[in-house]
C-alpha cells in the first residue's frame, strides 16, 4: 500500500533491515519525567527496558529543567543494552506557561539511525498564532539498512481541553514538510488525547488528520493505549 501518512503510538515494525530484525519506532509519554525519577534506579530500568526497544523514540513530557536526567536515563539504557550506542536530540522548552513546560525528546540508536535534518516549527500558523501549547519538533532520520532510507517524524503532545484544535493544525505541519523536505514518508506520532472526551465524534468532521482518507491511522479506534484499568481510550497514535 502507498500511503502518504503513518500515525502510530507504541511499537511499529517500519521496515526488515538486514539480519533478520525489525527496525522500530515508538512513542512514550514519561509522565513529568525529571530529576525525581531520574533518581529512582528502578524506574530508570524499567524505562531503559522499554525504551531500548525501540530504534527510534519519542519521549514526551520530558521535565528536565537542570538537564540532567536525560543523560542519566542514556547511560542506563547504556548499561541495559550494552550491543547498542544511544544518543538524544531535545527540542526547546514548550509551553504556554513558564511555570510548566516540557521537551520533545528522540532517542535514537545512532548504529542504525543517523539525523539528517531537524525543524522547530514557530509558535504561530497563518491565521492562528498559537494553534499549539507544544509546537512540533520535526526531525528526519536516515535509516541505510531499512527499504525506506530516509523517513521524518513529527511529534506532538496535544494539549486535552484543544484536541481538536490542534490536531487539526497538525494537518497544516505535514503538508509544510511534505513541501520542504520534498518526502512522503512522514510519521505523526505522540500523546495526541485523541479519543474519547478529549476528542468527541462530533468534532472529529473538524479534523483533517481524520477526514483526509489518504491518510493512514496505524493506531485503530478500539485499541486501548493508556495503563489504567478504569479507562480504555486511544489516546495516542
Amino acid at each position: 500500500m502507498s500511503m502518504s501518512l503513518l500515525l502510530l503510538s507504541f511499537l511499529l515494525a517500519l521496515s526488515n533491515v538486514q539480519g533478520g530484525s525489525n527496525f522500530r519506532i515508538c512513542a512514550f509519554n514519561l509522565h513529568h519525567f525529571g530529576e525525581s525519577k531520574a533518581n529512582k534506579n528502578d524506574v530508570m530500568t524499567i524505562l531503559a527496558s522499554i525504551i531500548s526497544r525501540c530504534d527510534v523514540c519519542l519521549l514526551q513530557e520530558v521535565r528536565d529543567n537542570k538537564g540532567t536526567a536525560v543523560p542519566k536515563l542514556l547511560q542506563t539504557i547504556g548499561r541495559y543494552d550494552p550491543q547498542n550506542q544511544y544518543d538524544a536530540l531535545a527540542s526547546e522548552r514548550l509551553g504556554r506557561q513558564k511555570s510548566y513546560q516540557e521537551q520533545y525528546v528522540f532517542v535514537f540508536r545512532t548504529n542504525t539511525v543517523t539525523v539528517t535534518g531537524q525543524y522547530q516549527y514557530p509558535d504561530n500558523l497563518p491565521g492562528d498564532e498559537d494553534a499549539f501549547s507544544r509546537e512540533p519538533f520535526v526531525v528526519r532520520f536516515r535509516a541505510p539498512k531499512t527499504s525506506i532510507k530516509e523517513f521524518v517524524l513529527i511529534p506532538q503532545h496535544t494539549t486535552p481541553s484543544n484536541t481538536t484544535k490542534e490536531l487539526d493544525a497538525l494537518y497544516d505541519v505535514l503538508q509544510q514538510v511534505r513541501k520542504m523536505w520534498k518526502t512522503e514518508n512522514v510519521m505523526l506520532l505522540g500523546d495526541f488525547n485523541a479519543d474519547c472526551g478529549y476528542l468527541a465524534k462530533k468534532n472529529r468532521q473538524n479534523v483533517r488528520l481524520i477526514t483526509d482518507s489518504s491518510l493512514y491511522w496505524l493506531i485503530p479506534e478500539n485499541s486501548d493505549t493508556t495503563v489504567r484499568l478504569t479507562t480504555s481510550c486511544s489516546y495516542d497514535r
